[in-house]
């Protein structure tokens, strides 16, 4: 199949597919005599597990070790729960992280009175690098 079924196939876009080949993530395309892409059903198969991973939020590295794992059917399952594992510890510390940045700009917001004064606790916050030294 061209880019174009294998990108509606997969549920990626035409222009991430030819990034991921770029960067190695998939194989290079076999091409047709007249040089156009050609896919196989196990590239689509790949692409999608790529979009599976995405939404998971697994970064390209990451994806990049778990199609190495999951081609490899010797593989040990705690390599992959490790992988996982990590994952998971990273997502906990981006929530950590919004958390604190949405705490503190609610408390911002919280001071501001709306109305049509000029003072504003939110800029004066920004200003006088509340925010940064906050999320410390």
């Amino acid at each position: 199949m061209n880019i174009g079924q294998a990108a509606k196939a997969s549920g990626i876009s035409v222009k991430m597919i030819r990034h991921y080949e770029s960067l190695g993530l998939i194989k290079e395309a076999a091409r047709s005599t007249a040089g156009y892409r050609l896919y196989s059903a196990n590239d689509v198969h790949n692409l999608s597990f790529i979009r599976s991973a995405r939404s998971l939020g697994f970064s390209l590295a990451q994806i990049e070790q778990l199609l190495s794992l999951w081609a490899d059917r010797d593989r040990a399952s705690a390599d992959v729960k490790a992988l996982a594992i990590n994952h998971i510890e990273e997502l906990d510390d981006k929530i950590r992280e919004l958390t604190t940045m949405r705490n503190l700009l609610a408390e911002l917001a919280g001071n501001c009175h709306g109305d049509g004064r000029a003072d504003c606790p939110i800029l004066s916050g920004l200003e006088n690098d509340h925010v940064c030294n906050a999320s410390k």
